[in-house]
């Protein structure tokens, strides 16, 4: 081989070295930190960047995109001195990769650890029940304790949730018992609330027929008495026609009576006082028909007649 050639190869190969430690591509949501010499000196966006070889290399490679975070169970004491078990999520976004990388040595175990210690504040002020029901109260408070304190690490806590929260084995089991007392006590008051409501609907639904029956009779009778109306009325036409005599009245009269005392609701029949006098009428009327004869006449007092 031609012994120029080995030094323009050598030459090349440390041109092409040294552009390819000069060029770095940064790919999107990436941010790269740069020192010089062992100094911080810039930040790399996403895209073409140039260095200057040997002097900068590249310190941290940071993600810019939102994270999750989800934390292990960490035992916390409430209020009323039981131990719950609590594991959170974090949703949190580096903004400031220089801070992020600079400013705090893990910022991951840092945020663990800052949110353990808010989580122990903040529960050991409330009780079991007020625990489980206040999630969003807790969720509000862990945010703005870490928000406050991620801010100079270069990094936002966007949202902060409570995963789960476990109460000791006993602590569930005497909360089902009581959930279970408070069903049945719901069944037991709907048990009665509907047999309440069907005793009120069957004594409305009663009252409601003997109203009905009763109007329903009552138009009975008033019809009933309306039809006799006018067949008295009828009758007393048809004999004020005709001119009737008073011995064919007086025997109507007592035709009728017997019907007077047919009904069943009479206890007692009062006797009217133009019963005799009707009495006479046909007595009379036919007494007259079976004496009709021959005169005799009226023979005086003390008089013998031989048979």
């Amino acid at each position: 081989m031609d012994p120029v050639v080995i030094p323009i190869l050598v030459a090349a190969l440390v041109i092409v070295f040294l552009v390819a430690s000069t060029v770095r591509i940064v790919p999107q949501a990436r941010r790269y930190n740069i020192e010089r010499f062992g100094r911080y000196r810039r930040t790399l966006q996403p895209g073409l960047n140039l260095v200057v070889p040997v002097a900068d290399r590249i310190n941290t490679k940071l993600d810019v995109r939102e994270q999750v975070y989800s934390s292990d169970p960490r035992p916390v004491i409430t209020e009323d001195n039981l131990v719950v078990n609590i594991d959170t999520v974090l949703y949190y976004q580096i903004t400031d990769p220089r801070a992020a990388a600079y400013e705090v040595a893990d910022y991951l175990q840092a945020i663990d650890q800052l949110t353990v210690t808010t989580l122990r504040n903040v529960i050991g002020s409330m009780d079991l029940e007020e625990t489980l029901t206040s999630r969003e109260e807790i969720n509000s408070r862990l945010r703005a304790v870490l928000d406050d304190a991620t801010g100079k690490w270069g990094i936002r806590v966007n949202r902060v949730e409570i995963k789960a929260i476990d109460p000791p084995h006993t602590i569930k089991e005497a909360m089902e018992k009581q959930m279970r007392a408070e069903r049945d006590k719901r069944a037991a008051i709907l048990h009665a609330e509907g047999e309440r409501q069907a005793k009120i609907l069957t004594a409305e639904g009663t009252k409601q027929k003997d109203i009905l029956e009763a109007q329903g009779t009552q138009q009975a009778m008033i019809l009933r008495a309306d039809g006799e109306a006018k067949a008295v009325e009828l009758v007393f036409q048809a004999v004020h026609r005709n001119n009737a005599d008073p011995k064919i009245l007086a025997y109507k009269y007592l035709e009728t009576l017997p019907h007077l005392a047919s009904s069943d609701n009479n206890t007692f029949w009062v006797i009217p006082g133009e019963l005799t006098e009707a009495v006479r009428t046909v007595t009379r009327a036919f007494g007259d028909e079976s004496t009709a004869g021959p005169h005799h006449p009226a023979q005086p007092e003390g008089t013998a007649t031989a048979d």
